[in-house]
């Protein structure tokens, strides 16, 4: 405020320059006067001019508010085209399948964007590891996180033609305890597997047999051999399901539904590399193409 009084010549003109009150100027001026120990304007009822030791200190108060003001400029250029590194987290399968053939776009509308996409089914502390986002496939996010809903995720449990041909299809959940099961080790709540029944009756199983991972395209081999049953996300079943390949099991009893969320550390000062990451996500994600409709 002292750069623009010396630049303007009044205390009225720098309080109009700055859209500020004329009072806000002049005390602004007197607490820095008091704190550099003397007076830099002489004021009389007309006009303020410069003493000696305000010649002396405009020039640098000057080239401070320069530099302020090419801050300000920086920061409202960032403010406007998002740039900058984003760390963002997602789910190994999830991520090879729908987010890497969304990088082109992206990088495309984006070209001041750099994003460090870590991808691994385990989940990461977002918080403690630095990540700016992530996303996540759970029945409910992270309380400590603020989350985004972008879509439902439905888990179907399946087994190839060649399995039912020998074995026959389970009539009832109870049943999968007497069949092998192959298990995803990175289930969001636990290991058991909850169904519920189109009439409002609730059964959990936990399920047994010779295959754990801690990756779902692991599940698909042995899956596909016949050797046992599985919960898949939609996401990955929904093409072998229309081709045939899976047979959904227990139609009438549905696992546990999930949803796919953009989840970031906190929602207040986000920045805009951010936002404009949940909102390309929300859009190209809402409504996803693996969908599958029996």
């Amino acid at each position: 405020m002292f750069a623009k009084v010396a630049e303007e010549g009044s205390f009225a003109a720098a309080a109009r320059v700055m859209g500020v009150s004329v009072p806000t100027v002049s005390r602004a001026v007197a607490r820095l006067e008091e704190r550099l120990g003397g007076r830099l304007f002489n004021r009389t009822s007309r006009q303020v001019a410069l003493t000696e030791f305000g010649q002396s200190m405009a020039a640098k108060a000057s080239e401070i508010y320069r530099q302020a003001e090419e801050v300000e400029s920086e920061a409202h250029e960032l403010a406007v085209q998002p740039r900058g590194l984003v760390r963002l987290a997602v789910p190994m399968a999830f991520g090879l399948r729908w987010i890497a053939p969304l990088l082109p776009e992206l990088i495309h509308q984006f070209p001041e964007l750099s994003v460090d996409l870590h991808l691994s089914d385990a989940s990461v502390d977002v918080i403690a590891e630095g990540f700016d986002a992530a996303l996540r496939i759970a029945a409910l996010p992270d309380s400590s996180l603020v989350a985004r809903r972008l879509c439902a995720v439905t888990q179907f449990l399946v087994a190839a033609p060649s399995y039912i041909a020998r074995h026959g299809a389970p009539e009832h959940p109870r049943a999968l305890t007497s069949r092998p099961c192959f298990s995803y080790a990175y289930r969001a709540r636990s290991q058991v597997w909850r169904f519920t029944h189109t009439s409002g009756v609730h059964e959990d199983i936990v399920p047994n047999g010779p295959l754990r991972v801690t990756n779902s395209d692991a599940l698909l081999p042995p899956l596909l051999e016949g050797l046992g049953i599985a919960e898949l996300p939609e996401f990955i079943a929904a093409e072998y399901l229309r081709d045939g390949r899976l047979v959904r099991l227990l139609d009438e009893w549905s696992m546990t539904q999930g949803g796919l969320y953009f989840v970031t550390p906190t929602a207040r000062s986000r920045p805009l590399k951010v936002r404009v990451l949940s909102d390309f996500f929300a859009q190209r994600l809402s409504e996803p193409e693996w969908r599958y409709v029996p």
